[in-house]
């Protein structure tokens, strides 16, 4: 197949309204004003850009007004402890992934442009992705494919990425035995087929996040700022790392390639550390570089406490905790039940708190079900102290 074939069925832009009288709004703000709103991230824009090189981009209707859904979410501060990328292994054997649970997936996705003059952003939704390969691929069932693509300088790689990385997965030598490692090397195949589109501007880049799914297996690859947020009963677990050129592994690496990270900007250029594309950055395909088309890979085994996953840009991240987001969605399933009006709400707030950038937001659900209720067993026994107690605490602790 040709590098430029477009391996997947066409994706439109998603139809933004949102009925508030289904959606009990109130109730939202109630359960989600107990986040940790104190804290505020700081976020960081992409560098500036010539207009004239943004000539390939794509149109985008603004959503209506924000302010019909009144939530107050607080921004808390994230931390993670980033994980290193897993060794190659083969397919899961049958007593790896015994047990009683199977995903079912479903997904939604809102794509908006946001206050920026160009729409740059690309996605990909695949519920059932042996289906969509049909017999001769031999894909595991059940299997899903997702993909986040913020692009930048033009939508040409984004737009070239979503088209082609899954096919250069299930044609990669390691597919199917090896998945981990077919995705990593598609990425870069990806990137370099990308250079070689010479009817494609080299010069744009993109970030890309993907989510390959086949039984209870789920392999995240990024690579860039977009990131993948698990929810799990409730609680956000990151499954990827923002690639930012300040951060201590990304800019370690930087250097020890000789580049330099000046104002948190890769070469005072980029505000990612990695990315396909912007191949004016790059020196000659298969030499080390300071932006790399490499991505990090996290393996996760799905179990009933996981209950969906959101896969956004950093325009949604800039202004929102991962935590933040799966407490959204998870309240939203619960009155609806429906992936897709959730990411439209967490486009709708992203709008609210003044994001930058394009949007793009993916919920994808492991169960026909909404999340079930969390009860919190109350104490059966109240612990007291008395004043005499009090007191005498007092006066050992001033001592």
């Amino acid at each position: 197949m040709a590098a430029g074939a477009d391996f997947s069925p066409p994706f439109t832009m998603l139809n933004s309204g949102y009925n508030k009288n289904n959606s009990d709004g109130s109730s939202l703000d109630k359960e989600i004003s107990e986040i940790d709103g104190s804290l505020k991230q700081t976020t960081m824009g992409k560098p500036p850009r010539h207009l004239s090189i943004m000539r390939h981009s794509l149109s985008g209707t603004h959503l209506r007004s924000a302010t019909d859904l009144d939530l107050d979410i607080g921004l808390s501060a994230r931390s993670r402890s980033p994980s290193p990328s897993p060794s190659p292994s083969p397919l899961p054997s049958p007593s790896r992934v015994q047990s009683g649970f199977l995903p079912i997936f479903r997904s939604g996705s809102c794509s908006e442009i946001g206050p920026k003059q160009y729409m740059e952003d690309e996605h990909i939704c695949i519920d059932n992705l042996p289906e969509h390969l049909g017999e001769t691929a031999e894909f595991p069932s059940p299997g899903a494919f997702y993909g986040v693509f913020d692009g930048h300088g033009g939508v040409d790689a984004a737009s070239f990425i979503r088209k082609n990385i899954l096919k250069f997965i299930i044609e990669d030598p390691h597919y199917p035995t090896f998945m981990d490692k077919a995705i990593m090397s598609a990425f870069v195949k990806a990137d370099h087929a990308f250079a070689d589109a010479h009817s494609l501007d080299s010069s744009s880049g993109t970030t890309a996040l993907t989510a390959l799914i086949f039984g209870r297996t789920m392999l995240v690859a990024n690579a860039g700022d977009c990131r993948a947020v698990l929810g799990k009963r409730g609680r956000a677990v990151e499954l990827s790392k923002d690639h930012k050129p300040n951060s201590s592994s990304e800019k370690m690496r930087i250097e020890k390639l000789g580049g330099v990270v000046y104002d948190g900007y890769l070469n005072g250029q980029l505000s990612v550390a990695r990315a396909l594309g912007d191949w004016h950055m790059k020196g000659p395909k298969g030499s080390a570089c300071p932006l790399s088309a490499e991505p990090e890979l996290q393996e996760t085994i799905l179990t009933e406490e996981d209950e969906f996953l959101v896969l956004g840009c950093d325009g949604l991240w800039d202004v929102m905790s991962s935590q933040c987001a799966v407490t959204i969605v998870r309240k939203e399933l619960m009155l609806h039940n429906d992936p897709e009006r959730c990411s439209r709400v967490l486009v709708r707030e992203a709008l609210k708190r003044n994001t930058c950038d394009n949007l793009t937001v993916i919920v994808i659900c492991f169960s026909p079900d909404p999340p079930p209720r969390i009860e919190v067993p109350k104490p059966r026994v109240r612990r007291s102290i008395s004043l005499e107690g009090l007191t005498f605490l007092k006066g050992a602790l001033e001592q």
